[in-house]
């Protein structure tokens, strides 16, 4: 003999994955609208590609030099914004000075793959 859940079991069932759905929507929204921190950098574009098997997302990769002849520090970032994406397409190998967010605990690849969003690019002479 099968059991079904009664019509107010299956209302609380529903309302409690309607809630967790609205929480992870919020939490998420929450990552992405407020940034840990922001901040400048500059350096050579060295990557910068689409990405993603589901979810396409722009990530780029700039070594940064702090004085000649210093081994690089490398800077992943991700792009959201298409503006920034058309900016930095022409700099391939050039000096860039680059606006950046950081965004901690976003939690999918879908948005970018790193903390790090670019939200401004320019092509230094």
């Amino acid at each position: 003999m099968a059991t079904t859940l009664p019509k107010r079991g299956i209302a609380i069932l529903i309302g409690v994955i309607l809630a967790a759905v609205a929480l992870f929507v919020l939490y998420t929204w929450m990552s992405l609208s407020f940034a840990y921190s922001d901040g400048e950098r500059a350096g050579y574009l060295q990557k910068f590609s689409r990405k993603g098997w589901l979810c396409k997302t722009w990530e780029g990769e700039m070594l940064l030099s702090s004085m000649p002849g210093a081994i690089p520090e490398r800077f992943a970032f991700s792009v959201r914004d298409p503006a920034v994406v058309s900016q930095l397409q022409g700099g391939m190998g050039k000096r860039i000075q680059l606006s950046y967010e950081e965004h901690r605990g976003v939690p999918t690849e879908c948005f970018g793959e790193t903390a790090y969003f670019a939200t401004k690019a320019a092509v230094l002479p």
